[in-house]
């Protein structure tokens, strides 16, 4: 087991970049709240980060103002000089860690997991697929609102090429008949949250003894979960993305995420031999394209949605800007426009692209692409996407407007 290195802190402002620097330096840090987490943590140091009085402790303790920052020399004086700690924690020996862990709890068990192409999942899978085989089971849910060539990525690269034992649910007519005549996004976002999980649970119903549930949860959804200064509870509790258990579903959750930070989650997945094009993906909302169908969600809006976003991204890529941009979108607006194909006026789809830089996602600018650039996407979706007769560009900063446009 390695050390481990306690941020101390009220919750009251961030404290995720001292963690993270810590982990940098090769030791291990966990974020605690209250004086049970931190007992709870045995820590060999602590980092007090603001005016929040401490137990009672032997061991070193480094105290920060509340706007004081700490400088790498500080730190590293403290943690290798003061508290004579090493550096033995690395990714590789997460890796190994989190395989004894799963193997310890699982046992000869099944894990079902809902596996959704993105990142955490992603990594989750191959992850728990080491430590236990086939005794892991992935349920993919084809919603119908996925990008274009997404759902077959999926398949060939985790059936296919990592050979885990993968289910595939189509449901893409089931989500777009609840989803007729929806315009409202809040509506939307609710229908689609709750279909994905009856979709995803009578999967899993259906495919016999399953004893727990694999979670792609990382540190942040548990930080927020326990930060009282949040709402948070004040005792650790599970943070689930994929929603409360139905009450005939007693499985157990497995989180290997749980203790790490995003750009953490990327490094193991690189480790595990994940391909750099999923690694890299821009961030995608959970309801997928129907949240970026503005008004009414239809097949065939889907359908001209998927080759605007398709080629969107394919020439962003071209340009070499793709890993420099934080988000690259596409969105259809809940309007037409009046335009003129083969010589006809045709009324057709509005089509508004939008891409932002940004570090946290809470500020987002909008990035300045060259005209020329702009004008060859324009071309090439308005000869290519027959149903779009003009394409706009979105030059909102975040704050006031959000990244996506529902």
């Amino acid at each position: 087991m390695h050390d481990i290195v306690a941020i101390y802190t009220n919750g009251e402002r961030p404290v995720h970049h001292i963690a993270r620097a810590v982990r940098d330096l090769g030791v291990y840090s966990q974020v605690a709240f209250t004086p049970a987490m931190l007992a709870a943590l045995d820590a060999k140091a602590i980092i007090l980060c603001d005016e929040t009085e401490i137990p009672d402790t032997t061991v070193p303790v480094l105290p920060l103002n509340s706007t004081e920052e700490i400088d790498h020399f500080s730190l590293t004086h403290f943690l290798f000089e003061r508290a004579g700690l090493s550096a033995s924690w690395s990714m590789e020996t997460f890796i190994e860690e989190q395989t004894r862990r799963i193997k310890e709890q699982v046992g000869d068990k099944r894990v079902l997991l809902g596996l959704s192409g993105g990142v955490d999942s992603s990594v989750a899978a191959l992850l728990i697929h080491r430590a236990i085989a086939d005794q892991l089971v992935c349920v993919f849910v084809d919603h119908g609102l996925l990008r274009k060539g997404e759902a077959a990525m999926v398949e060939q690269l985790f059936r296919e090429h990592y050979k885990i034992n993968l289910v595939k649910v189509d449901a893409e007519e089931r989500f777009l008949a609840e989803l007729k005549d929806i315009s409202d996004p809040e509506e939307k976002r609710k229908i689609i949250g709750r279909l994905f999980i009856d979709t995803f649970y009578d999967a899993g119903r259906s495919l016999g003894e399953i004893a727990f549930l694999a979670q792609g949860t990382i540190y942040a959804d548990v930080i927020e979960s326990q930060n009282p200064a949040k709402g948070g509870g004040l005792a650790i509790k599970s943070h689930h993305n994929v929603g409360g258990l139905p009450a005939d579903l007693k499985w157990e959750l497995v989180e290997p995420l749980r203790e790490l930070f995003k750009d953490e989650v990327r490094k193991i997945g690189a480790v595990l031999g994940l391909p750099s094009e999923l690694l890299g993906r821009h961030p995608f909302p959970g309801p997928g394209l129907g949240v970026r169908c503005v008004g009414a969600v239809t097949k065939e809006r889907l359908d001209t949605l998927r080759e605007v976003d398709a080629i969107f991204i394919e020439e962003v890529r071209r340009a070499g800007l793709y890993d420099e941009i934080f988000q690259a979108i596409a969105c259809l607006l809940p309007v037409k426009s009046v335009g003129i194909r083969d010589g006809e006026r045709r009324y057709q789809e509005v089509c508004t692209l939008r891409a932002v830089q940004s570090v946290d996602a809470i500020h987002a600018n909008w990035y300045p692409f060259d005209p020329d650039l702009l004008r060859s996407i324009s071309e090439r979706i308005l000869s290519e996407v027959p149903t779009v007769s003009r394409v706009l560009y979105d030059i909102s900063d975040k704050p006031p407007a959000t990244i996506e446009w529902e």
